[in-house]
């Protein structure tokens, strides 16, 4: 049996940390929430994995300017949704995987940022959405998750981030994972998913021969709305919540 899909609540929410395996994942996957949230009042920073230099179908542009391109692209499209805090670590585009040094570089981002909720890929293969299953995704989620728990609050996990850098741990309080199999929270982002596609035409390099973008978006969104419960005409994007434990459990 499914599981019910509750609205989301920011109560007691200040700050919201998205890490994605590759520019313009956020814009597909919670674009619609990171504008909800901004215009809520909270602080949205992005950490975006990868370098992106596998992205496009245009073989005539060197993978060192595509990298340079889609960094752009990220950057505008974060403009079109109120954030300005975009953090690359550069890590190659389709070779990703969970290393004590990824964890280590998302670990120093959550500390210096210290989000009370932290948006990244579902690390479970979703046989229903094969497409947001990238491997890159489920990689980059993955380290995420053990950055959550148990990474960044813990003194003792990659020790030189504080006794080098001086950045304290930090207490992530849950973790939102796009395109889980399992999602049970919703957002409404009916009133901003103009402000979604704005920010997916920015990354013109992956989407720019797209023939239909706002109606492919149209339809995801309102199916996930219409399997949120709410009412026809609405749009959504899920997530899968997941709670982490009290921060003196290191």
């Amino acid at each position: 049996m499914a599981q019910a899909i509750e609205l989301d609540d920011v109560t007691g929410l200040s700050r919201v940390l998205v890490v994605t395996a590759h520019p313009d994942d956020v814009d597909f996957g919670s674009g619609g929430s990171v504008a909800t949230w901004v215009k809520a009042g909270l602080e949205v920073a992005y950490c975006v994995v990868t370098d992106g230099d596998a992205g496009g179908s245009d073989r005539s542009i060197s993978r060192a300017e595509m990298a340079a391109i889609r960094q752009d692209e990220q950057r505008a499209a974060a403009s079109e949704l109120g954030v300005t805090s975009v953090t690359y670590l550069g890590y190659p585009d389709g070779r990703l995987y969970v290393t004590d040094e990824l964890r280590r570089d998302i670990t120093r981002v959550v500390r210096q940022f210290r989000p009370q909720r932290l948006v990244c890929q579902s690390p479970e293969r979703n046989y229903q959405r094969i497409g947001a299953s990238h491997p890159d995704h489920r990689a980059a989620g993955d380290a995420a998750l053990c950055v959550a728990y148990p990474d960044a609050r813990n003194p003792f996990a990659h020790p030189g981030l504080l006794d080098e850098e001086g950045l304290e741990p930090w207490a992530v309080k849950e973790v939102l994972l796009m395109a889980s199999p399992q999602p049970d929270r919703a957002v409404d982002v009916s009133d901003v998913i103009d402000l979604k596609l704005r920010a997916l035409r920015r990354h013109e390099s992956q989407v720019g021969d797209e023939p239909d973008l706002e109606g492919r978006l149209k339809t995801w969104a309102g199916l996930s709305a219409q399997a949120a419960g709410l009412p026809e005409g609405r749009f959504a994007e899920l997530f899968q919540r997941v709670v982490m434990p009290p921060s003196g459990d290191a």
